[in-house]
């Protein structure tokens, strides 16, 4: 791993941002840290944790997947996301407003499950999964900022849920197999697996050449990419958060790692 380290320092060292990135290879162990306890405004990767609390109440059997969830005009806000565009009083399983929340960063959907689950359990769940430095205090897209001050997020502990969910700990074997099954659905593929190959083009037995299930985030000045990469029998984790940095820089420093990772585990 020591080659993949190199060429990633490389790539990082110029940018006039700031990387908190962690590196785990969940076959030989070898794992890798650059800031990573460095606070970033979280962005929408703060919604694995919120994923995982909705999770773990279904767990509980506090929620079913199968609850209808009513959508009131009141609950819509703008930003990234569909739900805000459909008719008002329309019913959604709760398992397809997940699904709208990771794979198309949904926002509505996302303030929808905080209303359900409570800020409360969130932050009980980061800190079952043993997330130390990061914060959830606010629902997204509020008129005013930030009330009682920003989610952040820092690389380890992005790490510790992403790997935990890997191994099928998080929560339960079940619910973390179903969590990977919808990051791998992500719709937006833009950072980390920009310059892979298309999944669709070397189809092994059915079976494409690599997967990954990952979640983005991003504001002006902001932009992270996290997730589990599987290629062949191989399974990496990479979380790699960046701030201060131009956004088309980085965006194409984070395309460049999600390659070298590629790379690494052909």
């Amino acid at each position: 791993m020591e080659k993949l380290v190199s060429r990633i320092e490389k790539l990082i060292v110029p940018s006039k941002g700031t990387w908190g990135i962690v590196l785990e290879d969940l076959n030989s162990g070898e794992k890798w840290e650059h800031n990573e306890q460095e606070l970033f405004y979280a962005a929408s990767v703060i919604k694995l944790p919120i994923m995982a609390s909705v999770y773990s109440a279904v767990e509980r059997g506090d929620l079913a997947l199968t609850d209808l969830i009513i959508l009131d005009e009141q609950d819509y806000v703008g930003g990234s996301g569909v739900i805000q565009h459909f008719t008002p009083g329309s019913s959604l399983p709760l398992k397809d407003i997940i699904m709208l929340m990771i794979i198309q960063s949904d926002n509505t959907a996302t303030n929808l499950l905080i209303d359900l689950v409570g800020v409360e359990s969130i932050q009980n769940t980061m800190k079952e999964v043993g997330m130390v430095y990061s914060t959830f205090l606010n629902k997204l897209m509020l008129s005013k900022p930030n009330p009682k001050g920003a989610n952040c997020i820092a690389a380890v502990d992005i790490s510790v849920l992403l790997h935990g969910m890997a191994i099928g700990g998080l929560v339960s074997n079940k619910a973390s197999d179903q969590m990977v099954d919808v990051m791998k659905k992500q719709q937006v593929r833009d950072c980390l697996p920009e310059k892979l190959p298309s999944p669709y083009s070397d189809f092994d037995h059915g079976k494409a050449p690599w997967e990954l299930a990952n979640k983005t985030g991003w504001i002006p000045g902001t932009r992270h990419d996290v997730g589990i990469f599987y290629v062949g029998d191989r399974e990496f984790v990479a979380t790699v958060l960046s701030k201060d940095e131009d956004d088309l820089i980085s965006k194409r420093i984070l395309s460049q790692i999600g390659e070298e990772i590629y790379n690494y585990l052909q």
